[in-house]
């Protein structure tokens, strides 16, 4: 994970290709995730945008959705 000093700048976040789960549905579970320019993944929650944004390498983030496919981590969700 990279710190808010190595951040692109507002308008790179603001015309960002945003995505999220197609599970988030309307009740307000919406973590969205983003390519920046630099090659980093951008997350946030889309109902807060302005709250923060984390940066994870694409190393990173491979990590993180091979654990999340094998479910490292169902204990953190709803039905953990």
């Amino acid at each position: 994970m990279t710190t808010s000093e190595s951040a692109p700048q507002r308008a790179e976040l603001d015309s960002a290709p945003w995505r999220k789960s197609s599970f988030s549905g309307d009740q307000g579970a919406c973590v969205e995730a983003a390519p920046m320019q630099d090659g980093r993944i951008a997350v946030r929650n889309s109902n807060h945008p302005g709250a923060g944004t984390v940066f994870f390498t694409r190393t990173e983030m491979d990590a993180w959705l091979k654990g999340v496919k094998a479910g490292e981590f169902d204990d953190l969700g709803a039905q953990g």
